[in-house]
């Protein structure tokens, strides 16, 4: 008779043995790739839920967020149970100074029981092939050892799942593919839906294009492993008599491969290519070969019928929908490639400001949309900032987004006031039809009087952030969306000193599912409080530094307000100016009489103010200028005149009269003795014309400054 063993002797020892597998695999791990640390989880299907049961140099407090994860989560253990296969990431996920993670399922032969994950060192490298073939080698062997730890009956070596199973998660392939868009989606879906199902532990997807097959996405590689095989198709490949004949071709060991294809045994070499079986897939659409896939086995193994029979189905159906993503790709990337070009490329460095922004389309919508944003130069060194939102998405959104943001670059050069410019966008907007509509913020900052003029078209309103920090959000009511509203619209003003910040932004960028557009925008303000932007940070001369500040602060709102850029739903746009008012000494106003005295009034203003700026080379020219201007007046108009000159870049003559007649150029005949004042005006000035007040107008025409002058006036 045996002795009695004690009560739980059995299970005690079962526990030691799985105590010292689980101690053995996480050492060898970690040694197999040079890590810093490993962990084993365990599986539990019932509740789809995986438990943290050992670590390996990795503290109890860094490793607790992932002492229970779900399958469906984000993390390397949770994704390699979900794919079936090995995942890579990098990025310290737990905070041990790791560089990486490499995570591999724990599969024995009545399927996943758990996990295996290495830290992989910090600047030691992504680790090779070998690392990683022999990685999963200690994965298949704790596997193997974890299970008869259990002390339950061996099974027979894992083969395909049952055919009924197998046509059940092919449904599931066929719905997810239906819902797939992007090439990328495509890739994801078959390595969710096809690796496990099948028992595959790596999946390439190439598309053939100019005569070779690029890749479009690897689950289970190395990417140097792959590129091995990057360049044309040639003969004596796979994949070359997969795409030639669009038929499968299924490989069941490596010694089958060398046999029939020679040629790769110098690109498959069996010390570092972990993979032993392969079933090479045509994807075939509309009677042409568009690419291959490749399902490929860490172990030799055998393909019945019903499995090939089902893999060559399911590679028809991946076929199609790789093409018609293929096709949604190109078009998206010609609409976003036509947005980017509607969009201004460089903003320009202006006296009275300089600017910087932002464009995020949105991450999860299937089509571009119609923010847009822009800086205009107005005369007499004015700077008009604007931004505006096309409702909807698509290419004729983006399209009225070009049209609208032409057409405010026409209209602005006519000097309009906001209002203005809004009353004709919102014409144009109407006759586009009912279906489209439009918010915009069109601004004007003066320079010179320091002080900012805006009008609003169903737009959140501006934020100004002045030198000394403080942020001012003024809330007026807006006027309707272009293409709703009715004339005439509102023009706010305020007064805005030297130094002071202007902030737009569409809505895409404070209103989301989770915050609605006023939560959205107080926290667009709490942002810009605490971002340190008073006068302290910009210099009063180096444009350059300055415009480093606004790149950096555009990257602290956009990643403050929109954290999660990959669940964004709607684009958004941002723009920051920083402005710089024009010093007294560089203007000079003084009235004139409204008679003929006027233009030897002028002429004798110019020349003395032009003696006090250095500016004596331009004396003539100007007072040409303003003799025909202030003439002008006289003959057609009326008072008050008044003169006034702008040193900036550019020399700008202004002439206020009490008229709001527009000047207009006429062509005089050769007896005519008078009617070519404009004309001469025009011939002296780089440019030229008219801007209207609520109660008078300003004629203007800027002249340049002489590189020589400009300096002695410095002086």
């Amino acid at each position: 008779m045996c002795p009695n063993r004690p009560e739980g002797a059995s299970s005690e020892s079962a526990a030691v043995a799985r105590a010292k597998v689980v101690a053995l695999a996480l050492r060898q791990a970690t040694a197999s790739v040079g890590g810093v640390g490993a962990l084993l989880h365990g599986w539990d299907r019932r509740s789809g839920r995986l438990t943290l049961e050992a670590v390996d140099r990795v503290a109890t407090e860094a490793a607790r967020s992932w002492a229970e994860l779900r399958e469906m989560q984000d993390e390397p253990p949770a994704c390699a149970l979900r794919r079936g296969v090995l995942v890579q990431v990098t990025g310290d996920g737990l905070g041990t100074g790791a560089s990486g993670t490499v995570s591999l399922p724990l599969v024995s032969a009545r399927g996943p029981i758990g996990t295996l994950s290495v830290l992989t060192a910090d600047g030691g490298g992504a680790p090779d092939d070998v690392q990683l073939s022999f990685l999963q080698a200690v994965a298949a062997w704790t596997a193997e050892r974890l299970e008869s730890a259990r002390g339950l009956p061996p099974q027979p070596a894992a083969g395909p799942e049952p055919e009924q199973v197998r046509t059940a998660k092919a449904v599931l392939l066929t719905t997810a593919l239906a819902e797939a868009v992007t090439v990328q989606d495509v890739v994801r879906t078959v390595a969710e839906h096809v690796l496990s199902p099948f028992g595959a532990d790596g999946l390439v997807v190439s598309v053939f294009e100019g005569g070779r097959l690029t890749r479009v996405g690897e689950v289970g590689y190395p990417v140097e492993y792959l590129k091995r095989f990057d360049g044309p198709l040639s003969a004596g490949m796979p994949v070359t008599d997969v795409v030639r004949t669009h038929r499968p071709l299924f490989l069941e060991s490596p010694a089958q491969i060398y046999e029939r294809y020679p040629s790769v045994r110098d690109k498959i070499l069996m010390g570092t290519s972990p993979k032993m079986a392969w079933a090479f897939l045509p994807l075939v659409a509309s009677g042409r070969a568009i690419g291959v896939s490749v399902l490929s086995y860490n172990r030799p193994r055998p393909f019945d019928q019903d499995e090939r029979a089902l893999l060559t189905t399911l590679s028809a159906l991946v076929g199609q929908a790789l093409e018609r993503a293929r096709l949604y790709d190109v078009e998206h990337a010609r609409a976003q490639e036509l947005q980017s070009t509607l969009l201004p490329q460089e903003l320009p460095r202006l006296p009275a400001a300089v600017a910087a922004a932002r464009y995020l389309p949105a991450a999860r919508s299937e089509e571009v949309g119609g923010d847009w944003f822009d800086v205009i130069p107005l005369s007499a060194d004015r700077v008009a900032l604007v931004i505006g939102d096309v409702m909807g998405h698509g290419i004729a959104e983006a399209a009225t987004m070009g049209r609208l943001r032409t057409a405010v670059r026409t209209l602005a050069d006519l000097d309009m006031a906001p209002d203005e410019l809004l009353s004709h966008l919102n014409d144009l907007v109407s006759d586009l039809g009912e279906d489209f509509y439009a918010t915009c913020l069109y601004a004007v900052y003066d320079p010179a009087g320091r002080r900012c003029s805006y009008s609003l078209a169903g737009h959140p309103p501006p934020v100004f952030v002045y030198p000394d920090g403080t942020v001012n959000s003024p809330a007026p009511s807006p006027d309707p969306p272009l293409g709703a509203a009715g004339p005439p619209f509102t023009t706010h003003g305020l007064p805005l000193p030297d130094g002071s910040l202007v902030v737009l932004c569409t809505d895409g960028l404070i209103e989301s599912a989770s915050q609605d557009i006023d939560q959205g925008a107080a926290r667009l303000l709490r942002v810009l409080s605490r971002s340190g932007t008073g006068a302290a940070r910009f210099t009063a001369t180096d444009q350059e530094k300055d415009l480093g500040v606004l790149e950096e602060l555009c990257d602290t709102v956009v990643s403050e307000l929109l954290p999660d850029r990959g669940r964004t739903t709607d684009d958004a746009a941002l723009l920051i100016a920083h402005t710089r008012a024009m010093p007294a000494s560089d203007i000079a106003s003084c009235g004139l009489p409204d008679d003929p005295r006027a233009a030897g009034r002028a002429r004798e203003f110019v020349r003395d103010q032009l003696r006090r700026w250095g500016l004596d080379d331009l004396t003539t020219t100007t007072e040409l200028l303003v003799s025909e201007l202030v003439g002008n007046v006289v003959r057609h108009a009326k008072g008050p005149l008044r003169l006034r000159l702008l040193r900036s870049r550019v020399l700008t003559c202004e002439v206020y009269d009490g008229s709001l007649s527009t000047p207009r150029i006429r062509h005089a005949t050769f007896n005519d003795e008078g009617g070519r004042g404009l004309q001469l005006v025009a011939a002296l000035s780089r440019r030229w014309g008219a801007r209207y007040l609520s109660d008078s107008k300003c004629i203007w025409a800027e002249q340049d400054i002489p590189e020589t002058a400009g300096a002695g006036a410095a002086a």
